[in-house]
Parts: C-alpha cells; sequence; structure tokens
C-alpha cells in the first residue's frame, strides 16, 4: 500500500511517499513561509517520479499540530481536498506529538516520555506517553515551571523541537534520554501513519489549537 504524510505545522514542508512501510521518496525544506505554496507541487513532482497516480495511493495522513495556525490549516485543508476529489481514499490526521514519540527507540524509553515542542513564546506545547507510548497526559500549553512536576521522581526521555530551550536551565531530572531534532522527522510521521493504519486507529484531520491565535486590535487613527 502507498502512503503519502506530510507536514507543514512546524518551520518546514515536508512530505513523504512510502509503501508498506517502507520509505520511497522524501522532501523536507526549512522555510518559516510559503509551505502551503510549497506542499502541492512537492507532491506532484514525487508521485509523478515515482509514477505513482493519484489514485492508487491507499491513505493520506497530514500532521494536525500543534503548531503555526497558517501551516495547520495549510496541511489539512490540503487533505480534506484529497479525500473529496477521491472519496475512496483513506485520509488521517496525526498530532506532532504522536508523530515525534514514534521517533523514540526502544531502548530510549523510559518510564515517561516527554514531547516538547516550540512555540516561539515564553511557554511550551507538552504531552507526556508512558514507557509503552500510552498518553499520560492530554496535549496542552504549559510554563517550564508547570510541565516540571509532571517528570519528577521517574526516569525521563525527552524529544521535540522545544528540548533544547526546555533543557536551557537546570531541570533535576532523571534524564534517560535527550532527542533535540530541529523539526519534525517526516520519516517518523509516515511510521505514525503506518502503524495507525494497521492498528484500524484513523481520525480524520482535525486541527489541534492549543491556544488561541496571535491577533492585534488595529490602531485608530
Amino acid at each position: 500500500m502507498y502512503i503519502l504524510a506530510f507536514d507543514t505545522t512546524g518551520a518546514q514542508c515536508a512530505a513523504i511517499l512510502m509503501e508498506d512501510g517502507k520509505t520511497i521518496e522524501k522532501y523536507s525544506r526549512f522555510m518559516d513561509f510559503g509551505q502551503a505554496d510549497e506542499l502541492l507541487p512537492q507532491i506532484k513532482t514525487m508521485l509523478e517520479k515515482n509514477k505513482i497516480k493519484f489514485e492508487e495511493l491507499g491513505l493520506v495522513s497530514v500532521c494536525v499540530g500543534p503548531g503555526s495556525f497558517t501551516g495547520v490549516r495549510a496541511s489539512i485543508s490540503a487533505a480534506r481536498a484529497f479525500s473529496i476529489a477521491c472519496p475512496s481514499l483513506v485520509v488521517d490526521g496525526i498530532s506532532a506529538f504522536d508523530a515525534y514519540a514514534v521517533g523514540l527507540e526502544p531502548e530510549e524509553l523510559a518510564d515517561l516520555n516527554a514531547v516538547i515542542i516550540e512555540t516561539k513564546r515564553d511557554d511550551f506545547y507538552f504531552q507526556v506517553f508512558d514507557a509503552k507510548l500510552n498518553k499520560v497526559t492530554p496535549p496542552q500549553a504549559a510554563m517550564y515551571e508547570d510541565i516540571i512536576p509532571y517528570l519528577r521522581h521517574k526516569k525521563v526521555s525527552l524529544t521535540g523541537d522545544g528540548v533544547e530551550r526546555f533543557l536551557s536551565r537546570p531541570s533535576g531530572l532523571q534524564l534517560h534520554c535527550i532527542k533535540m531534532p530541529e523539526a519534525l522527522d517526516i520519516e517518523d510521521l509516515g511510521r505514525a501513519a503506518n502503524k495507525r493504519f494497521q492498528n484500524k486507529q484513523i481520525d480524520f484531520p482535525k486541527p489541534l489549537y492549543l491556544r488561541l491565535p496571535d491577533v492585534s486590535v488595529p490602531k485608530a487613527e
């Protein structure tokens, strides 16, 4: 089965094409803006290069956030458009937390495994999983001081693009493994997509927003 997975929720535009869980081709480019304009042409190029017709895809999986509001909307809009264009296509939405967690190898798993995602503000997005990657906490946005109590008194592994900033001050945690990727590895999103499909855990894409958008009121002249 062919799987297409993609992500524009962070500071990148990334897509991967897989067959039966194995990578055929992947694309990733770091960019702060313009992910929506980059995504569809790259998907088209990947499919044409590998002579795969869109209707041959068995699953399309999209990262639903958290991340930038524009990036989340761009990815989900594309996935929903695909489902309209091809009603028989299975379309799934995966959180960045689940994808990051899948990237932890068995020997890297600890009693608690926290995914820490950058918000570019003072707080962090975070979610905690147990040793079997069952969810211990819901996904949420919180300050450093509010996250630490969840992680004390047990061995902890940390992953996510917010880990480097999170550990910029002494934590006092019993750290087992630390992973500090610059962004979500698109192969991990593909692996999570394949795993969810095999476990029949498909969930139609819905945006994962953990706080209100940054907006400002125009100043009166």
